[in-house]
């Protein structure tokens, strides 16, 4: 066995094992007895039975896929495995991590009564249940099935093209999952939050209001089962994209070909070192422990990239060691840049977030206006970064570069994926701690931190978009580079009418797919509001503490419009490259059909890259520009600019939250159902 797949073997396993030490010791932390289980039994039941419902749906829709696959000459059996394995593995991942997160919060809330450090401690191991295992299965389904073609294939050259069914399993559960719990979590944020604190004037987490279980219950379903699945999904497909891609470039050549592998194993490793250790000392900075735990993985990760790519390999398909090196560096600061850039335009300590707050002193219109303007502004530094970093990759190992840049950027996976996962546990704290009636002071620690979740959820957003951003990209090289497996080059003329005419569709595609989850939200949205004002308005011992709201219909209600809110737009990305392979390609002129797919992914690659930054970095000034005045700020909640920021903050949820994540996939099913249907093309 080769020594790069063997230590991707074995760094699966390490993290597998470090996820099972964590959750076990996650659980055996004290739950706080009968005082809080009442609001942790309704967020852990509404949870389950929407990951459930949701689940089975995708489920179902797969196994239609899969016969197909199977049946299908072209594609066969390894490729329905390949399929299966992609989309079981991430479901796998997104389900266990985010029952951990649902058990942890009440845990959370017990441990935040004890101080900062305890709740710490418990809220960032549970993150690290999902990031481990994210990433940790990530590299183990891709290894594992090589392995696998390998052991049936013992010739030279081995067929590849069924590990993009894999990626494509991964891929089509995290759209669906991406778009169905963003619509839950955010119709129910923006349900809570349009009649509790706007029409009723209650506080957030007041248990008075019928929506805050759901939106609860949104906080994990979404940010950590759809996050999980969504950057689990990168993870595999650019590993996937860029092994493709090294066996048509370098054929023969298993350092290149596994490269990708090793990348993970070595990081993977890395953030096993790193993340105890963030969680030993935190001193007075939840903050900057976390950031202490990112930036020595990030350390460690490229020192085991020097010495796996320049003492170990040393060359790897005829490029130098440290040319390699060099472009895993770029990958690295791709991160670090992507995430500087989003502190500056969603931190309420510089200028584009107060110029929100600010101009939500002159009402609500002024408010959208100024956040519009701060989400189209803030897409000009991360796409000169991804520019950047695309030539600089380029001038060091070619198109290889661009694509091993990718796998060191994505590499981070299992440390990012863990900060994100604690936003989530913190926030429900914070709502049980609410719910509970306990003490101020238990609220002010679960506050504190549901502060630093907030923050390493915007930047973990960043990460996604700028490596989803990359991905596509490699995808379509492995694109291009399937039609030279299959003898025929493939290029693109811009004097070419159907290349003009793919980019027009595939810029199009990002606006039509985020146009049907916005509206999702909405329709979702309009029957929460109107739920819980129909409580509030026939059961009015509700406000009087009296009564106890109908959490249980609420979430019920969610949960179908969400499931049926995700269909639609989780179906383009497949119905147009299908329409393309199967309606145009016989009908259109000979080899019209290539040029007409690969335009659409070139204009999908942009087009959805640059709505993505804006939705989701302007959604999350929105969200912070609202906290900015809860803190005080601007004549604090009180004022005449509160309200202006509450539905500023209504409209970038679904925004930051289901919409804008949502294109990540989005672009990475229509690049993979491109590669797949290759063998139709040609």
């Amino acid at each position: 066995m080769h020594q790069l797949l063997l230590l991707s073997l074995i760094a699966a396993a390490t993290g597998v094992v470090y996820a099972i030490l964590n959750i076990i010791w996650v659980l055996r932390q004290p739950d706080g007895g009968a005082e809080l289980r009442v609001p942790y039994h309704a967020i852990y039941l509404g949870a389950q039975a929407f990951i459930r419902t949701q689940y089975s749906t995708i489920l179902s829709f797969a196994l239609l896929i899969y016969a197909v696959l199977w049946l299908t000459p072209k594609f066969g059996l390894f490729t329905a495995v390949g399929f299966a394995i992609g989309a079981l593995f991430s479901m796998f991942s997104g389900i266990i991590g985010m029952s951990v997160s649902v058990r942890a919060n009440v845990r959370t809330t017990q441990a935040a009564r004890q101080g900062v450090a305890p709740a710490f401690r418990v809220a960032l191991r549970a993150g690290a249940v999902t990031g481990f295992l994210v990433g940790a299965l990530g590299l183990a389904a891709v290894a594992s099935f090589y392995a696998l073609l390998s052991w049936f294939n013992q010739s030279a050259q081995i067929d590849l093209q069924p590990l993009a069914g894999l990626g494509f399993g991964a891929a089509l559960v995290s759209i669906f999952a991406r778009l169905g719990g963003g619509i839950f979590t955010k119709a129910a944020d923006v349900g809570a939050d349009m009649v509790g604190k706007i029409e009723q004037g209650i506080p957030e987490d007041d248990p008075r209001n019928a929506a805050v279980i759901a939106d609860n219950v949104g906080d994990n379903v979404g940010d950590c089962a759809g996050m999980a699945a969504d950057v689990f999904e990168s993870y595999a497909v650019t590993v996937v994209a860029t092994m493709l891609v090294a066996a048509q470039m370098f054929p023969g050549d298993l350092n290149a070909l596994l490269l990708p592998l090793g990348l993970g194993a070595v990081a993977l490793l890395a953030g096993v070192v790193a993340i105890p250790l963030g969680t030993l000392r935190i001193g007075r900075s939840a903050l900057r422990s976390v950031s202490w735990s990112v930036l020595l993985s990030l350390l460690l990760t490229a020192a085991g990239f020097y010495y796996l790519t320049v003492s170990v390999l040393g060359e790897v398909g005829g490029y130098s060691g440290l040319a390699i090196f060099y472009t895993t560096l770029v990958g690295l600061g791709v991160a670090m840049a992507f995430l500087l850039s989003t502190n500056y335009f969603t931190s309420a300590a510089f200028a584009p977030v107060r110029r929100i707050a600010k101009a939500s002193r002159s009402g609500h219109a002024t408010n959208i206006i100024t956040g519009l303007a701060v989400g189209m502004e803030s897409t000009v530094i991360p796409t000169l970064i991804i520019i950047c970093a695309i030539v600089m990759s380029y001038w060091l190992a070619g198109l290889y570069g661009i694509a091993i840049a990718t796998c060191a950027l994505l590499a981070m996976t299992p440390v990012v994926i863990t900060v994100d996962a604690f936003g989530p546990v913190t926030d429900n704290a914070g709502g049980i701690a609410e719910m509970s009636g306990l003490k101020a002071e238990v609220r002010e620690v679960t506050d504190a931190l549901d502060a630093v979740g907030n923050t390493t959820k915007s930047l973990t957003k960043a990460f996604a978009i700028g490596s989803a951003g990359l991905a596509a990209l490699v995808l379509f090289a492995a694109f291009v580079v399937e039609f030279g497996a299959h003898a025929q080059q493939l290029s693109f003329d811009l004097q070419e009418p159907y290349t003009l005419a793919g980019l027009f569709i595939g810029g199009l595609l990002p606006f039509v797919f985020s146009g049907f989850a916005l509206d999702a939200v909405g329709k979702a949205a309009g029957e929460i509001v109107a739920e819980v004002r129909r409580q509030f308005h026939e059961h009015p011992g509700i406000m009087l503490g009296k009564e106890r709201p109908d959490y249980s219909r609420a979430v019920s209600l969610l949960t179908k419009s969400s499931l049926k809110g995700m269909l639609v737009p989780g179906l383009i990305p497949v119905a147009v490259p299908l329409a393309i392979a199967f309606i145009w390609q016989p009908l259109g002129p000979a080899g019209s059909a290539a040029h007409l797919m690969g335009g659409t992914l070139i204009g999908a690659i942009v087009s959805g890259f640059i709505l993505a930054i804006s939705m989701c970095t302007g959604g999350a000034a929105w969200d912070n520009a609202k906290k900015y005045i809860e803190s005080g700020a601007e004549g604090g909640k009180q004022s005449t600019a509160y309200p202006a920021a509450v539905t500023g903050d209504t409209v970038g949820d679904p925004y930051k939250d289901t919409a804008g994540p949502a294109i990540n996939p989005m672009r990475k099913v229509l690049s993979l159902m491109a590669v797949l249907l290759v063998p139709f093309l040609v």
